[in-house]
C-alpha cells in the first residue's frame, strides 16, 4: 500500500530565480554607475595641489662677501699665571675669589708666618748682638792704640824696654782682628736677617701683574707648597689672566695657509654671543703643523676688546680679504635668489603658510655670497618657494617636495 500524503523526489525541484531577481540586479548596477561617476567627478573637481621646493630667509652680513677662509678656535689669554707661594705653609686668609679684578702686587692669600716672624726677631738679635760685638772691638782696638803710643814713649825715654812695647803692638794687631771677625760677624747676621725678611714675605702671595682670578685652587686651611706633588698639599693658589691680552688661537688647515698672512683683516664671531661681530688682524702664525689635525694655530688679536668676552670661549674667525666696515657688520635678510620673480612689474617672494603660499613684495639689493639681500615683510626663517611656476600664485595649495 503506497503513502500517498508524502510527495515523490520526482515532484520536487529547486527555483534558481528568486521572484524579482532580474530586477534587483539592473538596480544594483545603476546605483554603483552613479557612485563611481560621482566619485570620479568628484577626484575631477577637487583643486589640485602644486608641488613646489622651498628654500628660507636667512640672515647674513656683507663681509661675508670678503671670506677668504673660515676656522674655529677659542679665546686664550697670552698674559696667564697660576700663582703660588716660594714657601711652604698653612694658608691663613685668602682676600680673593673666582671673579675678583687684582692689581700688580696685592696681596691674594697669606700663609701662616708665626715661625718666620720668630726666626726673624731671632735674626735681628743676632744683627744687635754683633753690632754690639763689633762697638766692643772697636773700643778695645781704641784703648790698644793708646796703650801703644804710650809705651813707645815710655820706651823713647828708656822707662820701658822694647819687648814690652811689642807686647803693646801685638795686642793692637789681635784688637784690630777682632774688630774685623766683629763687622764680618755683622754682616752674616745682616744676610741672615734678609733671608728671614725674605721668607716673611715669600707668605704673602701678591699678584704679579694686573688681572682677573679666574680659578681659585686652595682653600684656607690648605697646605700650600710649591712643588704640588706632595701628598694633600696645593700648588698654585690661583690662577690668574690678564684680560687685555685675550686673543683668539685658531687652527687654519694646513692647505689653507697660503691665504693667511700677518696683518690680515679677521671677522671674529663667538658662540656665546652669536649676535656680535667683532674686528681683528692675524698677529701671528705657529711654524709648525699638528699632525693629527694637519692644521698650523694662527693668533688673532682683537680690534677692540669687549668686557663680555672670556677666556676659553668658542670661535669662529673668518679671515677677509679686505677690511669690514660699520655697516659691512650689520645683519641683513637674503634669500636664494631663484626665490625672487616678477610679478605685474614687482619683485615678490612666495612665501610658504601651512598649506598655501601668500605673495610678498620684496626690494632685492646686491648679491652676497650665494644669496640676494632683500628687505620687505619678511623675517629670519621665513620659507618661500624656490623657483615659483607662473601659474603658481598667492592663496593657491602646495605640497613641498621631499629633499
Amino acid at each position: 500500500m503506497t503513502d500517498t500524503s508524502t510527495p515523490s523526489l520526482k515532484q520536487l525541484s529547486i527555483q534558481r530565480t528568486a521572484p524579482g531577481g532580474p530586477k534587483r540586479r539592473r538596480w544594483g548596477l545603476w546605483v554603483g554607475a552613479a557612485l563611481a561617476v560621482v566619485a570620479v567627478g568628484a577626484f575631477v573637481l577637487r583643486p589640485g595641489k602644486t608641488e613646489v621646493q622651498v628654500t628660507s630667509v636667512v640672515t647674513t652680513y656683507p663681509s661675508q662677501q670678503y671670506a677668504q677662509l673660515t676656522a674655529s678656535g677659542y679665546v686664550v689669554a697670552q698674559r696667564r699665571a697660576a700663582v703660588a707661594s716660594k714657601a711652604t705653609g698653612r694658608l691663613e686668609v685668602l682676600n680673593v675669589r673666582e671673579g675678583s679684578q687684582v692689581k700688580q702686587g696685592d696681596v691674594l692669600a697669606r700663609l701662616d708666618a708665626s715661625d718666620v716672624r720668630a726666626a726673624l726677631a731671632q735674626a735681628q738679635a743676632a744683627v744687635r748682638q754683633a753690632e754690639a760685638a763689633v762697638a766692643q772691638a772697636g773700643v778695645e782696638r781704641t784703648q790698644a792704640e793708646a796703650d801703644l803710643r804710650r809705651q813707645q814713649a815710655l820706651q823713647a825715654k828708656g822707662f820701658v824696654s822694647p819687648q814690652t812695647v811689642e807686647t803693646a803692638a801685638t795686642r793692637l794687631n789681635a784688637a784690630k782682628a777682632a774688630v774685623t771677625t766683629a763687622e764680618a760677624a755683622v754682616g752674616v747676621a745682616r744676610a741672615q736677617l734678609k733671608v728671614q725678611q725674605v721668607n716673611l714675605d715669600y707668605t704673602e702671595i701678591r699678584a704679579p701683574f694686573d688681572g682677573v682670578v679666574l680659578v681659585k685652587n686652595a682653600n684656607v686651611g690648605d697646605i700650600i707648597t710649591p712643588f704640588s706633588s706632595a701628598a694633600g698639599a696645593q700648588g698654585a693658589v690661583v690662577t690668574m689672566a690678564d684680560m687685555g691680552t685675550l686673543e683668539v688661537e685658531a687652527d687654519v688647515s694646513e692647505s689653507n695657509l697660503a691665504k693667511a698672512k700677518i696683518g690680515q683683516p679677521v671677522e671674529i664671531t663667538l658662540d656665546a654671543l652669536p649676535d656680535a661681530r667683532f674686528r681683528g688682524s692675524v698677529v701671528g702664525i705657529v711654524p709648525t703643523v699638528d699632525r693629527a689635525k694637519a692644521t698650523v694655530m694662527t693668533k688673532i688679536r682683537f680690534e677692540k676688546l669687549d668686557p663680555r668676552i672670556l677666556p676659553e670661549m668658542s670661535a669662529k674667525v673668518t679671515i677677509l680679504s679686505q677690511a669690514a666696515t660699520d655697516a659691512d657688520q650689520k645683519p641683513l635678510l637674503a634669500v636664494n635668489p631663484k626665490a625672487v620673480v616678477e610679478r605685474d612689474g614687482r619683485k615678490q617672494v612666495l612665501r610658504v603658510k601651512d598649506d598655501t603660499v601668500e605673495a610678498v613684495e620684496v626690494t632685492p639689493g646686491r648679491r652676497i655670497g650665494d644669496n640676494l639681500e632683500i628687505t620687505g615683510a619678511l623675517k629670519s626663517g621665513d620659507r618661500v618657494v624656490l623657483s615659483p611656476p607662473d601659474k603658481l600664485a598667492g592663496g593657491m595649495k602646495i605640497a613641498v617636495a621631499a629633499k
